[in-house]
Formats: C-alpha cells, structure tokens, sequence
C-alpha cells in the first residue's frame, strides 16, 4: 500500500464517519446496507464464474472489498426525490440500490437479446432515468461534466433534486474532472463528487499520478465544501455523503466526498496485480473487509442484530441470484436483424424485438409496426 493511502486509511478510522447532520438510520435500514453489499458481491462472485464458462461477453470488472462505498454513498440519495447517480465500473452496489435488478446485469454482461441495451452494450453501460442512474462514460472523467449539466438543469427548473457522480483517484488528474467540477462549482449546481480513493488507477499508485497528500485537498481550488470518510465503513460512506447530499438541496452547492478504500481485484479479471506490493491485498482483506466489519458492527451489543438473521439475509441473496442465473441463462442471444433497427432516429424498443408482434415482418419491410416505441404495460 502506497504511504499516502495507508496514512489516509488510518486517518479515517480513528475519525470515523460520524457527524452532525447525518439522519441516523434505523436498524431495519443498516440490515437493508448489509443486503445491498452481500447482493453485490454474490452477484458479482456468479458473474466471475460466469466469465471462466465464457458466458460473459467482454470484460470483468469486479469491486471486491469496495462494496461499502458504493453502496453507503447511494444510499444517501432520495429516490423519491428523483436523486440521480452516474455509477463506474465498480460500482454496481450503487445501482442495485437505485433498483437495478440482478437478472438485467447478469443478461447485460452476458450480451443478452433481452438485456437492457439487447446486447448492444456491455457490463453495466446502461442507464435508467426512473430509477435514476445514467449510463457511464468509460473515459476518465467525463461523467463529472455530464453530472454537472444534469443538476444544472435541476437548478434551473427549480426541482429538489441532486446528483451524484464517481471518480477513481486517477480520474481526479485528468482535465474532464477539471473542467466539471470547476463549472459546477461556479453554478453551484446540486451536485456530489464521490472519489473513490483504492489506491490504485489501474496500475499507478496515488504517489504516482499526484503530490496531493489527500484528495479531499483538491475541493480548495474549487472554492467547494469537501469531506473525507473510511469507505470500508458503510455508516460512515452514507454519513459523509448524505452531509452532502442535504449540502447540495440546501443551495450549498458542490462537494467533494473522499471515500478511501482498497481496490482488492486487478483492474480487470485479465489484470494480475503483478505490480502490488507482496502482503498488501492480504493485510487489506484479512483486516478491513467492508462486510466482515459491517457484520461485527450489527451483531454487536449495540444493534443486536442475531446471526440467524443476517444467515436468512445471506439465503435471500443466494436464492435471488441462483433464480436470475437460470433466467438468463435461458435467454436468447440477439437476432441479426435487430441490429438494424434503433440506431438513428428511431426511438428504443422496451422489449427484445423478437418479443413483439409482427416485428419480424415489419424488420423485413422496413416498416414501423404499431405500437412501436411505446411502453409496454
């Protein structure tokens, strides 16, 4: 681990996450964090098995020991609200939470007819305005100006909503952050800036691609509030950016959330970590594996929150996710002809092409068949 991260990681525990501010949750919530976490990485543990069957179409991207922050920080959104996130490669946590279902990524990864994008797009590239995610950019950065001029155009419509969006440490170097977060600040625009501190922008160490001691330091030259929180510590990730959330619905405009954490897996399932230092992933996973402390913090004293509970959690998830296995396993791959379709001005079908009446005929004739582009109930 570089001396920076370590420095900060240890900085962060002793502080916590806790603050003025922050809505306590109940304990039927810190049980729902454990769900969402547990989803993920189950979730992401089928997908891995999934890739050595060469059922996964295109790369693996994994967030094994991340799971606290991605899902802490969404949680800290009001979907009701209509809060919206822009999610990275390793962020899946987040979009379960904003209701992203388990069968739609696993037919996403697998390339699917029926996946979100009919297997147009891959891994979790795709968004849902009503459930509130927006598909990702893979360039480095490039979200942060996309976000801006979403919660811009909340601002202007007067509509209580905030958005969030994630960046890697690595992505903090590059001029799409800049310019984002510059503008957004200057506009005050309802906007969180989650940078998920692991250590690592795919091969690079912090000390590296910064001189930055902190992330959170960068916020200064931007004239924007900022706050740094241990991102293995799910209480503190939703703490620390729920603070921010309530900052930006209030008219404070931008913050800079700093959550450090630990990128366990290589940038990819092709990435051997060839270049991490020897002892490093074991001292992070034997020591600070968001889930196994979240664990002790609600089986303590404190929550009692009893074994047998998180156990039914545990078969919940194992049974949701055997069920979605199955499903998508089943489900067709792309027909030729539907690459053909919804490439310009055509609107999106709701449905895999082939699932609609009379498509195959009207795709023939270059037709457009009734109903087309309308919602299915």
């Amino acid at each position: 681990m570089t001396k920076n991260l370590r420095t900060a990681a240890a900085r962060v525990r002793d502080v916590g996450g806790a603050g003025a501010g922050a809505a306590p949750l109940a304990r039927e919530q810190k049980i729902e964090l454990y769900y969402y976490m547990r989803l993920t990485r189950t979730l992401e543990e089928r997908l891995v098995n999934l890739y050595r069957q060469t059922k996964v179409v295109g790369g693996l991207f994994r967030s094994l020991g991340q799971e606290a922050d991605a899902v802490g920080s969404a949680y800290a959104l009001d979907r009701k609200k209509g809060d919206i996130l822009s999610p990275l490669i390793r962020n899946l946590g987040s979009m379960l939470v904003q209701g992203a279902q388990p069968l739609e990524i696993l037919r996403q990864y697998m390339a699917k007819g029926d996946s979100p994008t009919r297997g147009r797009e891959l891994n979790i590239h795709y968004g849902d305005l009503v459930r509130g995610f927006i598909g990702q950019i893979s360039q480095l950065g490039d979200m942060v100006p996309v976000m801006a001029g979403v919660t811009l155009s909340f601002k202007m419509r007067g509509e209580d909503r905030v958005g969030l969006v994630y960046v890697g440490d690595g992505a903090t170097s590059t001029g799409a952050f800049h310019e984002g977060i510059n503008f957004a600040a200057v506009q005050r625009c309802p906007l969180v800036v989650v940078v998920e501190n692991n250590g690592y922008a795919y091969s690079t160490p912090i000390a590296k691609q910064t001189a930055a001691k902190q992330f959170k330091d960068k916020a200064i030259g931007y004239g924007i509030a900022a706050e740094q929180a241990d991102g293995n510590d799910v209480i503190a990730a939703y703490e620390a950016t729920r603070r921010a959330v309530d900052r930006a619905r209030d008219g404070g405009g931008v913050t800079l959330v700093e959550l450090v954490t630990y990128r366990r897996k290589g940038h990819a399932e092709h990435d051997n970590q060839s270049y991490v230092p020897e002892g490093e992933i074991d001292r992070w996973s034997s020591s600070n594996d968001p889930i196994d402390r979240f664990v002790k913090v609600l089986t303590g004293s404190e929550e009692g929150v009893s074994a047998a509970e998180l156990e039914a959690v545990d078969r919940r998830v194992t049974e949701e996710i055997d069920r979605a296995t199955d499903e998508a396993d089943a489900s067709p791959m792309p027909e030729p002809a539907d690459a053909l379709v919804g490439i310009y001005a055509d609107p999106p079908a709701e449905q895999p092409l082939w699932f609609r009446e009379g498509i195959r005929a009207a795709v023939e004739v270059n037709e457009r068949p009734a109903g087309w582009g309308t919602h299915d109930a």
